[in-house]
Parts: structure tokens; C-alpha cells; sequence
């Protein structure tokens, strides 16, 4: 199945919770999804025999442009050989979303990634800290606008 396929059936399913698909190079094609319905989309291609969306390889937090963030999910199908890239627009000033971790356990760590280093707050998220940074740390270093702080608990922090 090719990706113009998959996008007409999610189009199909879910409507205007599926945005375009994005096919221009250098990036792996994409189909952007609205934050609302990312988790039910998720179970979907999980779960759909003709799909089977079984492995969720990374999820990656990206500081898209001076209003948006973005999460990008990486998915494989083993029994049909398919990989498949969505995307979720934040915005800055309210990033959240909800959990896949529920779809695919592998997503909580990637999830935690991506709000310790740029804020992406995960609803519904059964262990939702800190993974990389102290549980006290002020900002999230990813963001282009991150200022990083020049003491942490009385030591300068070098950089």
C-alpha cells in the first residue's frame, strides 16, 4: 500500500482530523494529523488488518518555527513492510497533546523526551517526569528560544 492509499483511507475514516500529505523532498513524506485525533489514529493503524502499524520506532519533539512545535511519529507495519510518518502541530504557547503510550508502550520514554527537552506536555501519560533533566530545571534546552541558565543549585553551569 502506498502512502497516497493510506492517506485517502485515514481521510476517509476520520474527516478533517487528517490533514494533508506532504510528499516534498528532502523529508520522508507525511501526513499531518490534528492534535485531537492523534490517539484514536494511532490505535487505528495499530489495529487495522490491511495496516497493522505494529512498531512505533521513535517520536521525536521538533521546534518547528516561531509559533509551532511539532511531533513526528515514525511507525513500521512488519507484516505488510510499510513505514509510515505523521505529524502533529503544537502550538508554542500550549503544547499538549495526548499519549500514544497507551497504543505503543515504547512511546513513554520517546514522550518524556519530548517534554523534558522542549515542553510537549503528553495528557494521559501513566509516568509523566522528567527523564534527562532534574526534576527542578528551569526551560527546556531544545527550544530555539532556551536560554540556558548560568548557575544550577549554587555551581555554574558551562557552556
Amino acid at each position: 500500500m502506498e502512502i497516497q492509499e493510506i492517506h485517502g483511507f485515514l481521510r476517509k475514516m476520520f474527516g478533517e482530523g487528517v490533514g494533508d500529505l506532504v510528499v516534498a523532498q528532502p523529508v520522508d513524506p507525511f501526513i499531518v494529523i490534528s492534535p485531537p485525533q492523534i490517539n484514536a489514529v494511532c490505535f487505528f493503524l495499530r489495529d487495522e488488518e490491511n495496516l497493522q502499524f505494529d512498531f512505533l520506532n521513535c517520536i521525536s519533539g521538533v521546534d518547528f518555527d516561531n509559533d509551532n512545535l511539532a511531533v513526528v511519529y515514525h511507525l513500521y507495519s512488519y507484516p505488510h513492510n510499510l513505514k509510515l510518518v505523521l505529524k502533529v502541530f503544537l502550538p508554542k504557547s500550549n503544547p499538549k497533546i495526548n499519549t500514544v503510550s497507551d497504543v505503543w508502550a515504547a512511546a513513554n520514554w520517546h514522550e518524556r523526551e519530548a517534554f523534558d527537552l522542549l515542553g510537549i506536555e503528553f495528557e494521559g501519560h501513566p509516568d509523566f517526569r522528567r527523564i534527562l533533566l532534574p526534576e527542578d530545571w528551569k526551560g527546556h534546552p531544545l527550544r530555539k528560544d532556551y536560554k540556558v541558565q548560568e548557575f544550577y543549585n549554587g555551581m555554574k553551569v558551562p557552556y
